[in-house]
């Protein structure tokens, strides 16, 4: 059991998965891990889209990171009549933290000892999915034995509707809601702690480095009820995330590319523009980073073939069709 400023609360008296069906026994079985921070506005609609699963976690851990809201109150609402759920709660400094945030689940961690499981899943206090999103997961699992990391589309609303993130690419994983062959994640060493976040990045790359693959699906959709950034100032935000691409090694000019095609992003331009400025700053200032010189090879080779896709792809497209 965790020590220091922790509150553990849980009933142990049965599991949530569904051990009883032998297609379920086929694809697997998996465990969630949620770090939550004042997250009362949204925290139910997610406790109800796990309920609504078709296949059940082993085991949810949902860590209160130091909320000062009714957050613990909601989930424990739930622990008693759920008792796959268990509640952790960390005290801290308030605030939102990408860093507290991994630490959060690496405490929550300790809660899956001895629970038996085959991938492991990350799920954002602030998100829905639709019932059968994580056995569709564990379906593709089955399917390609070499995907280590999998998970759907971002979509966030607009306009009354749920659109997807314009940011959103097959070849990056959200870590909002996705699932970790276990092999996978043990290989790669779990999430790591990083001071700009970008944790879901991190694992990815790691994850191809070793021959695995990570694989968001777009007809699986992840609907955001807090929008990135909303917490937090929005163009401080952007210039967080320059600062985070300088730090694992983002090659300048695929940089320079990235922002400009998010610069439809919100806040308009000046969204792009302060991520860029972000990119330059860290440079300047010549922050630590955090990752191995391999890892910045690997991730600079993957940005140049990506690079040469987009400058020759649509010329190529074009010359075929003429």
């Amino acid at each position: 059991m965790p020590n220091g400023n922790y509150t553990y609360i849980t009933n142990v008296s049965r599991t949530g998965s569904i051990s009883g069906d032998p297609q379920n026994a086929a694809i697997g079985n998996y465990v969630l891990l949620t770090a939550a921070y004042n997250e009362e506005a949204n925290i139910e609609k997610t406790i109800h889209a796990v309920l609504s699963q078709t296949v059940l976690p082993q085991r949810w851990v949902i860590v209160s990171d130091g909320s000062t809201d009714q957050t613990d109150e909601i989930v424990q609402r739930y622990v008693a009549s759920n008792p796959f759920i268990h509640f952790l709660r960390i005290t801290r400094f308030p605030g939102r933290s990408f860093g507290s945030k991994v630490k959060a689940l690496h405490a929550g961690l300790e809660l899956l000892n001895g629970v038996p499981f085959t991938h492991l899943g990350n799920l954002d206090a602030d998100v829905t999915v639709a019932p059968t999103y994580f056995a569709d997961l564990l379906l593709q699992f089955q399917k390609q034995p070499r995907l280590g990391i999998a998970a759907g589309f971002v979509c966030e609303e607009s306009g009354g509707e749920f659109t997807s993130r314009r940011s959103n690419r097959t070849y990056s994983v959200p870590h909002a809601a996705q699932l970790v062959r276990r092999d996978c994640y043990e290989a790669i060493g779990g999430y790591a702690v990083l001071e700009y976040g970008g944790e879901d990045w991190h694992a990815q790359t790691s994850a191809r480095m070793m021959g695995w693959e990570a694989v968001a699906f777009p007809e699986l959709p992840i609907l955001h009820h807090r929008p990135t950034g909303e917490a937090d100032n929005l163009l401080r935000y952007r210039f967080r995330q320059g600062r985070m691409d300088f730090s694992f090694g983002s090659d300048p000019l695929f940089e320079l590319f990235k922002c400009l095609d998010r610069a439809l992003e919100k806040p308009l331009v000046v969204g792009g523009l302060a991520r860029f400025a972000g990119f330059l700053w860290a440079g300047i200032c010549r922050d630590h980073r955090p990752v191995s010189k391999e890892f910045i090879a690997f991730l600079r080779q993957e940005q140049s073939h990506r690079l040469r896709w987009l400058i020759t792809g649509p010329i190529r497209k074009k010359a075929s069709a003429s």
